[in-house]
């Protein structure tokens, strides 16, 4: 049985401890090893063993590249550095002219990439709020080549339709890349509802335990894999392999950590709208966020169920005082940026993970606060929130 292939039956979980990670050959280990090595010995002159250099490819790497596709029901996957050298990599399968639209709240860092470094080789790039399908169109041009989206988007967590605006791009033949970050495929599958991409910081969620930095690239297109394939050995933005395997087992718990992560972040959603110096939450898993009906439909997991994730967003009655001073009175929430760790993080947006876009149209309220909820007890958590709150 090839558990590699997303039509199987083999169930997601299952897939998550299993698909790349058969029992060692040579010795039985049930782990993947972490095959540090740069270099391969070669039987002749350009004869080897799949392998010749490390840059190239690696076998801890290449278990999570054929995991990873699998969770997210693609044919192809590639791991990078970070989730940055994940972003740089594709944007060099375009070039100079090239038009990709933006939506218009994305991480902080994507903004900086694109505004400050690949405009300077003359790509160009317009943001747009693609809840909105009409603007979206209304924002392709001619030399449109990328349609790029965070969804849930950060900080703000808005919900786009994966579908419409896949389906909106093919019609003028142009491609659709997903960051699934905050989702995570137990959550979302890009793929399945007409992406040509998917993009993760295998930091966050994938990773879990907040000791490794990664990124990941997920398609099913042959002729798009070939491509990045090149550039990645190209361009050199690899992952060493302990990193890989680092991912890879935090991979093995990923459907138990995110049915946690959702659980708490709905509960504490729902008791910060009811506190006093909460001005508004913003969470998809409320009935109140503008697209709650959307992340029903399309954020559900394996089981069947929709499940909203672990990110939080608050305004804090008080304003930039008052979400810094929130930010700094948290006991269990750690004060810190990065996100979908076992512990929770708290932090303030305008001011810490999107400092790249003050000044700009995409400016952060500064006094948002952002929650990535851990999977620590749900009442410490609230208990934690509500001294930090009572202290303004």
């Amino acid at each position: 049985m090839n558990l590699s292939s997303p039509s199987d039956s083999i169930q997601f979980e299952t897939r998550a401890i299993h698909v790349g990670q058969e029992p060692d050959a040579a010795t039985g280990a049930v782990i993947t090893p972490i095959y540090q090595t740069s270099t391969y010995a070669q039987s002749a002159v350009g004869e080897h063993r799949g392998y010749d250099y490390s840059r190239t490819d690696n076998p801890t790497r290449t278990a999570l590249q054929e995991c990873l596709a699998s969770l997210e029901s693609g044919r192809f996957g590639l791991a990078f550095a970070s989730g940055m050298a994940a972003i740089s990599t594709l944007l060099l399968f375009f070039k100079k002219g090239d038009h990709i639209v933006v939506a218009d709240d994305v991480y902080g860092g994507t903004y900086r990439l694109f505004q400050r470094v690949f405009t300077e080789f003359g790509m160009e790039f317009t943001f747009v709020d693609m809840t909105n399908a009409a603007a979206t169109r209304a924002a392709i041009r001619p030399n449109t080549r990328l349609l790029w989206l965070e969804t849930p988007t950060n900080p703000l967590l808005k919900i786009i339709d994966i579908a419409e605006i896949s389906a909106l791009a093919h019609e003028k033949h142009i491609l659709v890349g997903v960051d699934n970050t905050f989702a995570t495929p137990y959550l979302q599958r890009p793929l399945e509802l007409g992406a040509d991409l998917v993009m993760h910081s295998t930091t966050k969620y994938l990773g879990g335990h907040s000791d490794v930095v990664g990124g990941a690239i997920v398609t099913s297109d042959a002729p798009l894999y070939e491509r990045l394939k090149f550039l990645q050995n190209a361009a050199g933005a690899v992952p060493s392999p302990f990193d890989c395997w680092l991912v890879l087992r935090g991979l093995k718990t990923l459907a138990l950590r995110m049915e946690r992560h959702s659980e708490n972040a709905l509960r504490l959603a729902q008791w910060l709208e009811r506190h006093p110096q909460v001005k508004r939450v913003i969470y998809p898993g409320l009935v109140s966020h503008p697209q709650h009906a959307l992340a029903r439909l399309q954020m559900v997991s394996p089981r069947g169920a929709p499940l909203y994730g672990g990110m939080i967003s608050f305004i804090a009655q008080g304003g930039k005082s008052a979400a810094e001073k929130i930010a700094c009175a948290t006991k269990l929430f750690i004060l810190a940026e990065s996100l979908g760790g076992v512990e929770s993080l708290i932090e303030v947006p305008a001011a810490m993970t999107h400092m790249s876009v003050a000044n700009s149209p995409l400016a952060v309220d500064a006094g948002l606060v952002r929650l990535s909820a851990g999977v620590e007890h749900v009442y410490d958590l609230m208990a934690d929130l509500d001294q930090a709150l009572e202290s303004v």
